[in-house]
């Protein structure tokens, strides 16, 4: 059992995992560095186990790390949203607010948001990192993680920020040269190209009549870039499965056309995610209400088209 007076080292440990930086952990708490090294090493001591595996350069935390750091981050907020309870209606929107997000939506959307938030609170210092791995909202030390997709993170709060919708997109010249598809399973005949990040059977996966409907398709092109994937569909290398918010100005422009719209993919969840639901600071609440009002207004779809004529603008 963690003694009473240990519940403050308790709290430094949170902060450092959540930072993985002792400086930072030190600065946030307007502590010295090695006063938290020490309270964190007496933590060890007190527990009889390692939570933090310790380099030069590095630093990480060990399984029993992770689990002291769940109940440790749960004390933090909690008495975070305590010290919120009273006079949180005057509290500023302040400090340092670490978000990530999938490349091509920071570039497209994410960014003129960002410009905005900031005008609007302009103490806050926003860290925007892009990136379309999954990464771990508690492990890389981020507030808010913008996400696309299905979620897999059960422990997760997540606010539903906008919707959208997968279509499969070719360029004009590619249909003309290998004709367009009418039906899910004539897509064995085509070029399919991938998106490395999910897997293929969730990429060209449709619903039909009878339910669900999965292609084995093939091609010769591959990549973890989504904006690199349309770019190759509209030089006419072959057909790619994209939201439809990442090709809205080409289809507009005739450079590409949707096919099989009788045969929908799955719709697709734009969700800002956090470690937790509650004490969340004024900045982080601040910014995922700024993000849920602004996409309520809607982000631009693509135009949809059966005919063989592309759409002009």
């Amino acid at each position: 059992m963690i003694a009473v007076d240990e519940l403050p080292s308790l709290a430094l440990f949170a902060r450092v995992v959540h930072h993985r930086s002792f400086s930072a952990a030190a600065a946030e708490a307007g502590l010295a560095k090695s006063v938290v090294s020490r309270r964190v090493a007496r933590l060890e001591k007190a527990l009889g186990v390692r939570l933090l595996r310790r380099s030069t350069r590095t630093l990480s935390v060990t399984d029993e790390g992770l689990r002291v750091y769940e109940h440790a981050a749960a004390l933090v907020a909690a008495a975070t949203a305590a010290t919120q309870s009273i006079g949180q209606s005057t509290k500023r929107v302040q400090g340092v607010l670490r978000v990530n997000a999938p490349v091509t939506f920071a570039q497209m959307h994410l960014a003129d948001a960002v410009a905005a938030f900031l005008a609007a609170y302009p103490e806050v210092e926003l860290h925007l990192s892009t990136d379309n791995r999954t990464v771990d909202v508690v492990e890389d030390g981020f507030d808010v993680v913008v996400r696309i997709g299905q979620l897999r993170d059960s422990d997760l709060y997540a606010r539903k920020l906008a919707s959208d919708r997968l279509v499969v997109c070719g360029s004009p010249e590619y249909l003309a040269r290998a004709g367009e598809p009418t039906s899910p399973d004539e897509l064995l005949q085509h070029n399919c190209l991938h998106y490395d990040v999910v897997a293929r059977t969730a990429e060209w996966r449709f619903r039909g009549p009878r339910g669900a409907v999965v292609v084995p398709v093939r091609g010769n092109f591959v990549t973890t870039d989504g904006t690199v994937l349309c770019r190759a569909a509209r030089a006419g290398l072959g057909l790619a499965v994209a939201p439809s918010f990442m090709i809205a100005h080409d289809l507009a422009g005739g450079r590409l056309r949707t096919v099989l719209d009788d045969w929908p993919a799955s719709p697709v969840g734009i969700h800002a995610l956090v470690a937790h639901r509650t004490g969340l600071p004024p900045r982080v609440r601040a910014f995922i209400d700024f993000l849920a009002r602004r996409f309520a207004q809607g982000i631009p779809k693509a135009v949809f088209k059966s005919s063989k004529v592309p759409v002009r603008p």
